[in-house]
């Protein structure tokens, strides 16, 4: 008689679970979407930009002026650098973005004719740019380029680093370390998206300070759960230091 697998629990393997649990995520959010507002993978790449240290929320009400003032590289560098700062400076950071936005856009146009490029290894070496922007612009903007690139992976921002230790995914906390793992965890043809639904899901039920466990869809398979009496693996981390991911 063949073997049995044995049903699926918050006990099972990790290997096992994370599919599982990827897939009921990205069911409850239609496969995940970036909630940042933008038409064009330029814009998409400036938004995410001043996303560092912001709220999607507070980065849209900027962009819905921004983008109607400055639609090309060439506007932003001809813009006044003060006007500019002015005009990004609710999102936080604004002297520094300001300087990622503007020496990201010289670059495209030295080295890219403008426009955004479609792999890894150009988007990380655009000013302003690591490899949590890097991938959330490929899987966005070029979900196919982002699946055929050998070096493109999974974006990981505060929500993923928590999600991914309570579920049991990693036990890290640099965010090169949290990626690699899940890569190895997860099919490589959902990794466009696989963020967009972690990070919705830690938006809106498993929350930092208080996870509602209740209301989860994959509680019975995460090992955190506080309703089943478990500890938060999100506190029992090892590693230290994060990664340059802006």
């Amino acid at each position: 008689m063949a073997d049995v697998e044995a049903p699926l629990t918050r006990h099972s393997p990790k290997a096992r679970r994370a599919p599982v649990i990827l897939d009921r995520l990205d069911d409850a959010y239609d496969g995940g979407v970036v909630e940042l507002d933008w038409t064009t993978p330029f814009e998409l790449l400036v938004a995410t930009i001043l996303s560092a240290q912001s709220t999607d929320k507070k980065v849209n009400e900027v962009t819905r002026t921004l983008f109607a003032t400055y639609q090309t590289p060439q506007a932003y560098l001809a813009a006044d650098e003060e006007a500019l700062q002015q005009a990004i400076y609710q999102t936080g950071f604004y002297r520094q973005k300001t300087r990622s936005i503007r020496g990201m856009c010289q670059a495209l146009l030295e080295r890219h004719g403008g426009e955004v490029p479609r792999t890894m290894a150009e988007l990380v070496a655009l000013p302003g740019v690591a490899r949590k922007t890097a991938n959330v612009v490929l899987g966005a903007a070029f979900p196919d380029a982002h699946r055929a690139d050998p070096e493109a992976g999974i974006a990981v921002d505060t929500h993923v680093k928590r999600l991914s230790r309570r579920f049991g995914f990693t036990r890290h906390t640099d965010p090169e370390r949290i990626e690699r793992d899940l890569m190895r965890l997860l099919p490589k043809e959902t990794w466009p998206t696989a963020s967009l639904s972690i990070i919705l899901h830690g938006r809106r039920v498993c929350e930092a300070r208080r996870p509602r466990c209740a209301d989860c869809v994959v509680e019975e398979l995460c090992p955190s759960s506080q309703v089943a009496g478990c500890t938060d693996k999100a506190r029992q981390a090892v590693g230290v230091g994060g990664g340059r991911h802006t």
